[in-house]
């Protein structure tokens, strides 16, 4: 009912669709004068062909069509000035000019802004929002071609098309970020105010051709997302972690504290569920590898999985919990859940930030501490950061074999001191080497994930705790990637190379009766 108060107002749109009529007329007004001297002269250019008028001489030969061959030639010897009548015409026929295009996605971009403006106040989103989404999407596109009816607007079904999209993804998606959430092949989308946003595709960052209608519009999208995990994000809590409903984690930072609009940081999972095998085929592992890590995961090795930023650590550990036993019952603690486990039973525990009045907030190390109550047969704990972490150790040392956990470290050694570190900011009153006692007991395999230069991540080693030594924990590599060069396109290469270690835990591996796999994986007798 309402469009039929708007459409009567359509004035204010046709404003912006009359320049096919504006620009004719320029045209017309100029071969008008022109063809009535021609028409009263053509007995007189046969009988004065001898003049030098030889722009005049070509025009004549074809007589039917005089006015539209004599407004050309004349334009002719002006190439600098004819730029105003040419973009009117590649604008409305051709569509090829810069300029142009950048005027018509602006067109488009303000009718797409009258169209939703419209359909808001006609239709009760959070009513229509609990209907089928194909049936939201009938609605609105019904909707939409009425309001485009009643305004008097002029588009093209392809217009038409992207103007419902556009509106679908605002008022069901992410808006103008929907297009990149269906590609697979991009692992990291970065947006950077209403006007900025980058993607990681095969290690490289690009920028891309996406924009926000402008900061208000990101910041609704921003709440979208962390409403539907219960949390929120403004100017009294301008930081929060949430995550998408495929799993996808998300971090938002809003003004104040980002200066140039809301920034939004989502690291996408892959629609397909990965594995080791599919590490193996991306070259981040070896086939020998894989088996070994096979191996480890099965035999209820306490696992630490290091490495930095984007280097692929939460796959690597939704990869190894693929060898958990699908009797076991297994406990996750995350700040924000995206681990996949397949196993049918599986505790998912997540951390909450404090409410308003600033109370309420429960820690990775509350949720740890819980796990040992809850009877758990493994614990992961998705990134390891602070205090929690001697509480992990806790739980290692106590029978919970085979947990596994995240830390952001460069190498398995420096690894070892962030753990050291994060239980000495717990203030816990204890000598350095009991503490390493402590970690070398629990902790029984680390495995160092890395991104290098050219984009690529791969294991760069696989290496075990053995003991002791003094006051050192003692490691031995497993498997290293030795760097070997770089080939034409730039891309690294290199190759996993076993050391060929007779690994601690062998026997456990017999225990398991897996001896047979890591002997051939390593290359060795299974005596």
């Amino acid at each position: 009912m309402a469009f039929g108060r708007r459409g009567a107002q359509p004035q204010p749109v046709n404003d912006t669709s009359p320049p096919p009529e504006k620009k004719p007329e320029p045209a017309e007004p100029a071969p008008m004068p022109e063809p009535a001297p021609e028409a009263d002269a053509t007995k007189e250019a046969a009988a004065s062909p001898p003049p030098a008028d030889e722009a005049e001489a070509p025009p004549p030969e074809p007589e039917p069509q005089p006015e539209s061959e004599a407004a050309e030639p004349e334009p002719a010897p002006e190439p600098a000035k004819p730029g105003p009548p040419q973009p009117t015409v590649t604008e409305e026929l051709m569509g090829t000019d810069t300029a142009a295009t950048a005027a018509a996605s602006e067109r488009l971009a303000e009718i797409k802004v009258l169209v939703f403006n419209d359909l808001l106040e006609a239709v009760d989103l959070a009513e229509i929002s609990k209907l089928e989404q194909d049936q939201v999407r009938e609605e609105i596109t019904d909707m939409t071609a009425e309001i485009i009816s009643m305004r008097g607007l002029v588009l093209t079904v392809q217009e038409q098309q992207q103007v419902v999209t556009d509106i679908c993804n605002d008022i069901l998606g992410l808006g103008p970020l929907e297009p990149l959430i269906e590609r697979d092949d991009i692992a990291d989308i970065m947006v950077n105010g209403a006007g900025q946003v980058y993607i990681e595709t095969n290690g490289k960052i690009e920028l891309t051709d996406i924009t926000f209608r402008d900061n208000a519009q990101l910041m609704n999208i921003c709440q979208r997302i962390v409403t539907q995990v219960g949390r929120r994000v403004d100017e009294s809590s301008p930081i929060c972690d949430a995550r998408l409903a495929d799993g996808s984690r998300v971090n938002v930072i809003a003004p104040p504290l980002a200066i140039d609009g809301a920034v939004l940081t989502i690291r996408k999972f892959k629609k397909e569920k990965l594995n080791l095998q599919s590490l193996v085929d991306f070259g981040s592992a070896s086939p020998e590898m894989a088996k070994v890590l096979e191996v480890i995961g099965a035999s209820r090795l306490n696992i630490l999985i290091s490495g930095g930023t984007g280097s692929g650590k939460t796959t690597l550990l939704n990869c190894m919990t693929q060898f958990i036993d699908p009797t076991e019952r297994t406990i996750t603690c995350e700040d924000t859940a995206e681990l996949q486990l397949q196993q049918p039973h599986v505790v998912r525990l997540e951390t909450r930030p404090p409410n308003l009045e600033g109370v309420g907030e429960i820690t990775m190390r509350d949720l740890v501490k819980n796990c040992l109550r809850m009877r758990p047969e493994r614990i992961i704990v998705g990134e390891v950061r602070g205090t929690e972490a001697f509480d992990l150790l806790q739980a290692m040392n106590t029978g919970h074999d085979g947990s596994m956990g995240t830390i952001h470290a460069n190498n398995p050694r420096e690894a070892l001191t962030r753990v050291e570190n994060m239980i000495a900011m717990g203030g816990y009153n204890l000598p350095a080497k009991a503490v390493r006692e402590q970690i070398a007991a629990a902790i029984h395999i680390i495995i160092q994930a890395s991104r290098l230069r050219d984009g690529s991540r791969k294991i760069t080693h696989i290496t075990e705790i053995i003991g002791m030594e003094g006051d050192i924990i003692t490691l031995q590599d497993l498997f290293v990637y030795e760097f070997e060069g770089e080939d034409e396109n730039g891309k690294l290469i290199g190759t996993h190379r076993p050391t060929g270690l007779r690994p601690a835990f062998w026997d456990k591996a017999k225990y398991f009766g897996l001896e047979g796999k890591l002997a051939e994986a390593l290359g060795m007798g299974a005596s």
